[in-house]
């Protein structure tokens, strides 16, 4: 028999090689993305970390812990040399609505603003025009249950209808023998969240109230509970893609004998939408248990009834973020929290807490007292410390309209001495 030449058997060989080649190259077609489905696969890359976000817009609520924030930003602000849109004195022309005008150094077309964090009655279209479009919004609020009782105390001096009666219980007791509406102040005295968020002061019904909420959530990516600060101080820090030290602050504004006060870490208050709403934290004049209490609170409710229906609407959002973010994270992060603030307060305070504002030698560090019957506590720094340990307690103590005066200097080169508001926040 004759057998195949070398070149035929080259050939073939060649042949056989193209159909091997043929068979593997449609099998990996067919079986490639099963194997990309299949759990074996490699996991996918992981997202990149998310950068510190910058541009805040932050509307400073009265008496809702607000001041304790605005130190929190003020110290990130200068920390990371941003720039502040300030008021030309403390306040940006409250109670009438925020008016770009009002920002110190604005001119229109001109660069914006990095923070803006100082107390206005707010109004979105003007504040575009100051802050770049990528800015995050957020706020804060408080039962009027416990607000409305410190809002007496506080604005007694300037607010009408706190003047003219002899108690809360009695103005409670009759709330319209006293209050005017429309009367210089007494927008201090009745749903002061609802003025200060800049929402139309008769809506016409449920539906109108219900719009002007919905409105508000889609401007504002966060509002944070004062009875809640440091959940709110967590859910704040996640958001917004800072360290964990960037958030630990100490309780600013806080006024004597009003307990625990916003941000001193009670985190203790019942949640509104489960029908209590009392509770320790934010300066909660009023003990959950205590029945005068618990009925001061509610006639404090009925009379600011549209502040609580605004409270109760962001009280649900906020524990569906809370939620959402873990329940066992967010109670270990609340608890870092506040070892680092107690280390803070070991390290850079005299006594470890709030003093009296006459025991406070440097005067920078002395708080604002109202022209009321209100005394409000202050921070005096530890002897001995170290010049650059002192300096950054004193950024921790620093009340506001101090710190306002440090960051206008650091801007504009002057700085404005530092001559009281009519009232503060």
């Amino acid at each position: 028999m004759k057998l195949p030449s070398a070149c035929c058997r080259f050939q073939v060989l060649v042949a056989a090689l193209g159909v091997c080649v043929t068979v593997g190259f449609v099998v990996q077609l067919l079986v490639g993305p099963f194997q990309r489905r299949s759990p074996a696969a490699p996991a996918a890359r992981p997202p990149p970390p998310c950068q510190p976000r910058t541009h805040l817009v932050f509307l400073k609520t009265h008496k809702t812990g607000s001041s304790s924030v605005v130190n929190l930003l003020h110290r990130f602000g200068e920390a990371h040399g941003l720039r502040f849109a300030l008021p030309h004195r403390y306040q940006f022309g409250y109670p009438g609505l925020f008016q770009a005008s009002r920002v110190k150094g604005y001119r229109p077309g001109g660069p914006p603003f990095d923070i803006l964090c100082h107390h206005m009655r707010f109004n979105l279209p003007e504040v575009q025009k100051v802050m770049p479009n990528d800015s995050f919004y957020f706020s804060i609020v408080r039962d009027p249950g416990t607000l409305g009782e410190s809002a007496f105390a506080y604005y007694r001096a300037v607010a009408p209808a706190f003047r003219r009666a002899p108690s809360l219980g009695a103005f409670l007791a009759s709330p319209e023998r006293f209050y005017e509406p429309g009367a210089r102040g007494n927008h201090y005295a009745r749903n002061l969240l609802w003025f200060d968020f800049g929402l139309p002061a008769r809506p016409a019904g449920a539906g109108a109230v219900a719009a002007a909420l919905e409105g508000l959530e889609r401007v504002f990516a966060l509002v944070l509970l004062a009875e809640h600060f440091d959940e709110s101080l967590v859910l704040l820090r996640d958001a917004l893609c800072w360290a964990e030290e960037d958030v630990a602050a100490f309780a600013h504004n806080g006024r004597r004998g009003s307990g625990a006060g916003a941000g001193a870490g009670a985190g203790a208050g019942a949640r509104a939408g489960d029908g209590a709403g009392d509770g320790a934290g934010a300066g909660a004049g009023a003990g959950a248990g205590d029945g005068a209490g618990a009925t001061q609170a509610a006639r404090l409710r009925a009379w600011n009834a549209l502040d609580w229906a605004l409270y109760t609407h962001l009280n649900r959002s906020f524990w569906r973020r809370a939620e959402a973010f873990g329940a066992a994270r967010l109670r270990a992060e609340v608890g870092r929290l506040r070892e680092r603030r107690a280390a803070l307060a070991r390290r850079c305070l005299r006594g470890g807490g709030p003093v009296a504002a006459a025991a406070i030698a440097e005067r920078r560090l002395r708080p604002f007292q109202p022209p009321g019957r209100a005394e409000i506590l202050g921070y005096a720094l530890r002897a001995g410390l170290a010049p650059g340990e002192r300096e950054r307690c004193a950024r921790l103590a620093t009340p506001e309209l101090q710190y306002k005066d440090i960051l206008d200097r650091r801007q504009f080169g002057n700085g404005t001495a530092v001559t009281p508001p009519r009232a503060g926040g």
